[in-house]
């Protein structure tokens, strides 16, 4: 099948009675595909001018990198995207324009659709830079035969054949790249993936599989020997009594207030995410080379941490609203409640609510305290767009320590490594404008104001009287009779 790209896929019949509405279709069709190549130009220029200007002089290494955060992270404020999203797309129209122009100028002819040209980048990262020329120009022809998804195999094929190194060399260098992601979802759930070699991914798979598979047959076989009992239990009741009978009838006595087990109705799918779950949350490395041991060692003691934001309402079961994990997503009430059942220790936090005096420090870090109610303010990076969870971030000085700035709440705001890095080495700057409110100006004088958090928590003043309790109620966990902390 070749599809008609230039002609929008078929000419309108006439008489049709949604002649109109698809004329209007292939008019939008063209005002999109306008857009995506003047935006595919525009940030290859920005790419390739913030690559100018880190090379002026000579200068190399992390100042490109650096420029190319500045960039994106202007341009993505113009946009109101998040940066990193831009600076991937800076990368990726660059890509586009300067190393594949047979593809981009099909691309503007509309031979093809822009969902062809990410394949074939996708394809073409093993497809070495001596050759990519030849692959450029063949990849055209592929592309016209049909929609993305259906020449993909063939784009992949034809790299392979074009590449002048073998795919075992080739897979002991892309081993390299393993990693794990989190994708939050929604209703409370996330995908995670991980990228490792095929052979390890079957051998988890196929583990998963059995382990799944075991459980559901024990859970069945459980099912069916209470079922067994029963019917033993029944003929004793009825005068033949044997030796089997009273085994049973015995172990039914014995039971009588146990409940009997039921089937397992989980599906595979869930059992395996499930077991998964469960190994890696509660197992261990078969040998945990920290300490050169089988078994439970150092890695297997570590828990996993999540920082969630929950309202008191909301743990105490006045609402259901979900509470949120920072830097991912919601999290459904009855599990955050769940957890926080589990937590040994209370901190309580006191601010005076009408001066709202800052807690302040002589020293250059922020005290335990003071860092548990920064990571309650600000939840996360305060870059404007960014969402990485404050328990991921560094503590930064708004006005350096170095040169007078106190380590005072007010002076303080959490900062991925990212852009922290990028305050220092570029020419963003930024100012506290009081109450935790951030001010970014850009290099080119656009300004950002990042908001703290909407408020997920209520402080105390230190002078307040608690309500009163009731005789018998116990206090909050790890709650003392002593003075309270600072906050």
């Amino acid at each position: 099948m070749k599809t008609n790209y230039e002609s929008g896929g078929g000419e309108a019949v006439d008489g049709s009675p949604h002649a109109a509405a698809f004329a209007g279709f292939v008019d939008a069709l063209a005002l999109v595909h306008a857009g995506e190549i003047a935006a595919a130009r525009a940030l290859a220029d920005l790419g390739r001018s913030a690559l100018r200007e880190a090379h002026r002089g000579g200068v190399r290494g992390m100042a490109s990198d650096m420029e190319l955060r500045s960039v994106a992270a202007e341009a993505a404020g113009i946009a109101r995207r998040g940066d990193r999203r831009v600076q991937w797309e800076i990368d990726h129209a660059m890509t586009v324009v300067d190393e594949y122009p047979a593809m981009f100028a099909a691309w503007e002819q509309r031979l093809v659709t822009r969902e062809h040209i990410d394949v074939v980048v996708k394809v073409g990262r093993v497809v070495p830079e001596e050759v990519r020329p030849e692959f450029d120009a063949a990849a055209v022809a592929v592309c016209q035969r049909d929609i993305a998804t259906r020449v993909a195999g063939a784009l992949q094929n034809l790299a392979e054949r074009m590449h002048p190194r073998s795919f075992s060399e080739r897979h002991r260098e892309a081993a390299a790249g393993r990693c794990v992601r989190l994708s939050p979802g929604v209703d409370g759930m996330a995908d995670l993936s991980a990228t490792v070699p095929m052979v390890i991914a079957a051998g988890i798979y196929d583990r998963l599989t059995q382990m799944a598979q075991s459980v559901k047959d024990a859970r069945a076989d459980a099912v069916a020997v209470d079922a067994a009992g029963a019917g033993a239990v029944a003929v004793d009741g009825a005068g033949a009594v044997d030796g089997a009978g009273a085994a049973f009838g015995v172990d039914a006595e014995r039971d009588a207030g146990a409940a009997a087990p039921t089937p397992d109705t989980r599906t595979m799918d869930q059992l395996r995410a499930d077991v998964l779950s469960d190994l890696v949350l509660g197992g261990a490395p078969v040998i945990d080379p920290t300490v050169g041991v089988d078994g439970r060692g150092a890695l297997g003691a570590l828990r996993a941490k999540v920082q969630v934001v929950i309202t008191s309402d909301t743990l105490t079961g006045n609402d259901e609203h979900p509470a949120e994990a920072i830097g991912t997503g919601l999290v459904d009430a009855d599990t955050v409640r769940e957890l926080a059942s589990q937590t040994a220790t209370w901190d309580r936090m006191f601010i005076d609510p009408v001066t709202r005096t800052p807690v302040e420090t002589d020293a250059y870090r922020p005290l335990p305290a003071m860092r548990r109610l920064l990571q309650t303010r600000d939840q996360h990076c305060r870059f404007p767009g960014c969402r990485r969870a404050a328990i991921r971030c560094e503590i930064d000085h708004t006005i350096d320590h170095a040169t007078g700035g106190h380590t005072h709440i007010y002076n303080l705001a959490h900062l991925c490594q990212r852009h922290h890095s990028m305050k220092q080495f570029t020419k963003w700057q930024v100012r506290q404008a009081g109450g935790g409110v951030l001010v970014w100006t850009s290099p080119h004088g656009r300004v950002y104001r990042e908001d703290v958090p909407i408020p997920t928590v209520c402080f105390t003043p230190e002078l307040a009287t608690p309500p009163p309790r009731p005789p018998d109620s116990p206090g909050p966990p790890g709650h003392g009779t002593g003075a309270p902390p600072p906050f």
